[in-house]
């Protein structure tokens, strides 16, 4: 899917120590495959609208999305029955004077393709808070963490729909712009270990981040985006010491790529739904189509392992 329209800046799987150089090696395999049944075509999409809060001062209303019965075609229904199998969990967070629903479109994908996905409003920063504060994204790492426990408990909730569909041995954070820096705040030295796997669209360094247990990161940014420069996401980047990604969209600015219709939507739409199932499912296909996206790439530069 559009592989030759995707500039690969830097891409490596890497893993270092404080003994040895950089080197390029294969990616570490996932731990556990979770029991998502393998399917060849999508799931049907579940939505729920969870009032979540972390705290009186710290509303954190949640879209839930989860793979449904029904088929991929069907239009996303609120409350459908879940999809059997248990499911990866994915927490996205967006971006300054964002909301989760501008990025419902992508999330729906990731859903579609096995996934429970969250997005929560973050309650300083998203579009029409009370207050608007951005210096507040440095409380957003919490907030997000907060909101994957809260879904995490409900696959063990008696009686809730989704008992037993979410597998919360396997998680994900994804963020866009101030989400991209939510996300990389979430990697600090005392993160979770279930933790596996982060995608920084857009995004810069946290204080902290990239410390703690390994976890497989994947970069994204537009090539020419003028809100948060190239640089910035290259140096979040430079600072992991894990298995890792850098990819540059050509010809694409901040936030397009991330709705439909629009350039570098397909391609970011593919890549980042191959790292979760390489990363959380432990899919191998997976990993040889991202992979070999990486390695069909105009650029040509750095490799994957196999």
């Amino acid at each position: 899917m559009g592989r030759n329209s995707i500039i690969v800046a830097a891409v490596a799987v890497v893993l270092v120590s404080a003994c040895t150089s950089e080197r390029v090696v294969a990616p570490p395999p996932a731990t556990t495959a979770t029991t998502a049944p393998a399917r060849q075509q999508g799931y049907a999409v579940g939505l729920r609208h969870l009032a979540l809060s972390r705290g009186e001062h710290r509303p954190l209303r949640t879209l839930l999305l989860y793979p449904a019965v029904g088929a991929e075609s069907d239009p996303m229904r609120t409350n459908a029955p879940p999809a059997g199998g248990r499911f990866p969990l994915v927490l996205f967070s967006h971006g300054l004077h964002g909301t989760p629903e501008r990025y419902v479109a992508a999330a729906a994908g990731w859903a579609a393709a096995g996934f429970v996905v969250a997005l929560p409003a973050y309650p300083h920063t998203s579009e029409g808070a009370g207050v608007y504060r951005r210096a507040d994204i440095k409380n957003q790492p919490a907030d997000a963490a907060f909101v994957i426990r809260e879904v995490r408990d409900l696959g063990r909730r008696a009686g809730d729909p989704l008992v037993g569909r979410i597998d919360g041995d396997h998680v994900a954070a994804a963020g866009h712009s101030a989400g991209g820096y939510t996300t990389a705040g979430m990697f600090t030295k005392e993160h979770d270990p279930r933790l596996k796997a982060g995608v920084v669209l857009a995004g810069w360094m946290a204080p902290g981040a990239f410390d703690g247990p390994a976890a497989t990161m994947l970069f994204i940014h537009g090539d020419s985006d003028p809100v948060v420069p190239v640089a910035a996401g290259r140096a979040a980047y430079d600072r992991v010491p894990w298995s890792k990604a850098y990819v540059l969209l050509p010809k694409n600015h901040h936030a397009a790529y991330m709705l439909p219709g629009n350039r570098g939507f397909p391609e970011m739409e593919s890549m980042v739904t191959d790292f979760l199932r390489w990363t959380l499912n432990g899919d191998p296909a997976a990993h040889d189509r991202f992979a070999a996206m990486v390695g069909n790439s105009r650029s040509g530069a750095g490799r994957m392992g196999a």
